[in-house]
């Protein structure tokens, strides 16, 4: 799913509802595997489905899907092994196989603190099942064995149908996130209230939302081809944008007499609507995706910003706690009409990075 394309009516919707979306996957894949397991008559027959439901438990970005994969093939098949080596050293010796067990837990437990905890997990849970089999039962070993390696292909199909795409759900949260910030941008600046309105809590929710969305990165990344160095400079973009608008509301509301003053000056008005207005066309364009990197809104807002950087206030006959704030909210509009510059260059870059023929259109223009 490139940037340069829309997210349709019913990936909003799957992709809003994925709890629910996840749920009837692992319902589904249940029920069909129970289906297969049952009409084969294979034996063993509920160690697939325990299986099934490990593998599938945790939610699989497609960008991750490819890693997890082998990573589960891997811990499958060494958890096998050793839970059929462990059952022919019982037969010899059960301090021996014990030893042994000991030793292989040991290493997943290792490996669980490290970068494949995933295949760690699998190697201690499928030691468990096969080990567990009756001393020098091989023939149960080994169907287990199989039947553990059955579940995990069937967790990789069912995985792979419809998969949730780390992307998406980047793209979606961050629209998200913009869009509240223009409306409470909108509700603090608005010419309509006389008295501060009190919306710190959401601004806090905003500035953990943004935190939180980096665990999509590494899978949005693989699945896009974007480098990892554009969604991390958008996220601190994003952070210090929620900062510069904190600091911008005390500026606002710091002295009755400047915000009086700020209400009426026709360049902050113009500043309030064309910051409001870019928060919000950052937020649908996230969401409709974009056919170029359009450069319009880039070119008003450094029009803007060099408006602002010429403007002189006229505030001799202010006290200075209001002089203070209206300095102070006339750099940081700057400030922010900065960040959003930023931003969109940003997007507008992950536009071309993730659309070849975008590329070679820029380059032949």
């Amino acid at each position: 799913m490139s940037l340069s394309h829309k997210i349709g009516s019913i990936e909003n919707v799957i992709y809003r509802h994925y709890r629910v979306a996840h749920g009837i996957r692992i319902a589904l894949s249940f029920v069909i595997t129970f289906l297969a397991i049952r009409f084969s008559h294979i034996p063993e027959g509920s160690w697939p489905l325990i299986t099934l439901v490990v593998l599938l438990g945790p939610m699989s970005f497609w960008g991750n899907v490819k890693q997890r994969s082998l990573h589960r093939i891997l811990g499958t098949v060494v958890g096998s092994a050793s839970g059929l080596l462990a059952l022919y050293i019982e037969i010899y010796s059960l301090p021996a196989m014990l030893a042994w067990c000991a030793l292989v837990m040991f290493f997943a437990g290792y490996m669980a603190l490290g970068k494949r905890p995933y295949m760690a997990l699998l190697i201690g849970i499928t030691l468990a099942v096969v080990g567990s089999a009756a001393p020098g039962d091989m023939h149960t070993a080994l169907w287990r064995a199989a039947d553990v390696i059955l579940g995990s292909i069937m967790a990789l199909l069912l995985t792979s149908i419809y998969p949730q795409r780390a992307f998406i759900h980047w793209r979606l949260q961050m629209s998200d996130a913009l869009g509240s910030l223009a409306k409470m941008y909108g509700a603090y600046t608005s010419i309509n209230l006389i008295e501060r309105p009190n919306l710190s809590k959401q601004l806090h929710q905003e500035l953990s939302r943004i935190i939180t969305m980096r665990t999509f990165i590494n899978a949005a990344s693989r699945e896009t081809h974007i480098s990892n160095a554009y969604f991390d400079e958008l996220h601190t973009v994003c952070r210090d944008l929620i900062g510069t608008l904190k600091l911008l509301i005390e500026s606002y509301w710091g002295s009755r007499d400047g915000h009086f003053w700020m209400l009426n000056a026709q360049v902050l008005r113009k500043t309030r609507k064309m910051i409001q207005a870019n928060l919000e066309h950052l937020s649908i364009l996230l969401l409709e995706g974009s056919s170029r990197a359009d450069e319009h809104n880039i070119t008003l807002m450094s029009e803007l910003k060099d408006e602002l950087n010429k403007f002189t206030p006229e505030t001799q006959n202010y006290h200075s706690d209001a002089i203070s704030s209206i300095y102070g909210y006339i750099w940081l509009s700057r400030q922010i009409g900065q960040q959003l510059i930023e931003l969109e260059q940003l997007i507008n870059k992950m536009i071309l990075v993730d659309d070849p023929h975008l590329i070679a259109a820029e380059q032949s223009s």
